[in-house]
């Protein structure tokens, strides 16, 4: 395993030069190299542990119960992207679960390791932020969502968000890279399957929407004018 070349991967160190990545890999900060299978429980509210954790491969749910014991969906994070605890950085995930979607690869940093990455990369303190802004904005934006509008807009608002980040353009419409059932989506809107299927069905009849098993399309007019809000 090429280490430097698994470190060039991670979005995070993206801006790097060949120099900046060789000297990232000399302090030997990432490391611990996790493989998990599809549909694991990585992280629970009661066994969150100390490090911040890189996606290298895969796809992982964040999500949290509500009173009644639905899951509500915080994001979906995918390669490139981080989460995890330290005494000195936190990205928020201590109180939440995280769920395998796919088989994914983890690398692990921990708190000596990370404080010397940021004494010597400080460029790298900046990007840090700047994640975690964007994911603090992302879980704000769906937050709000839920409080102020309804499952319809809410579906829509999700949809968009999806196809965004994971779609692929084809004939008119964007191809979600995820598996979406029903019940999933239900899990992310933290409303019922019976009420998810209902809406859908009926942006199905409009055209909006496109489904098959596990499948789902949104018209790209329809993601347009969600993206341009």
């Amino acid at each position: 395993m090429n280490k430097l070349w698994y470190l060039s991967q991670i979005s995070i160190f993206e801006e790097m030069s060949p120099e900046e990545m060789r000297e990232i890999d000399q302090l030997d900060t990432i490391h611990h190299f996790n493989r998990i299978t599809k549909n694991t429980l990585v992280q629970t509210p009661e066994s969150a542990r100390e490090g911040l954790y890189f996606v290298k491969e895969g796809k992982l749910r964040l999500y949290k119960l509500n009173d009644s014991g639905k899951q509500f969906t915080l994001g979906i994070l995918t390669r490139g992207n981080i989460f995890g605890e330290l005494d000195s950085f936190s990205f928020g995930t201590k109180e939440v679960y995280i769920e395998t979607l796919e088989p994914t690869f983890l690398c692990t940093m921990f708190e000596p390791q990370f404080e010397r990455l940021m004494l010597n990369q400080p460029r790298l303190a900046l990007k840090f932020l700047k994640a975690l802004s964007d994911r603090l904005n992302e879980r704000e934006e769906q937050l709000e969502q839920l409080a102020l509008h309804g499952l319809r807009k809410r579906l829509l608002h999700l949809l968009s968000t999806l196809s965004e980040k994971f779609g692929v353009i084809q004939d008119g419409y964007a191809l979600i890279d995820l598996p979406l059932s029903h019940q999933e989506i239900a899990n992310m809107l933290g409303a019922s399957r019976e009420a998810v299927s209902g809406v859908m069905s009926e942006l199905a009849k409009e055209g909006v929407v496109k489904t098959s098993r596990l499948s789902v399309q949104l018209a790209v007019t329809v993601l347009e004018k969600n993206i341009s809000r």
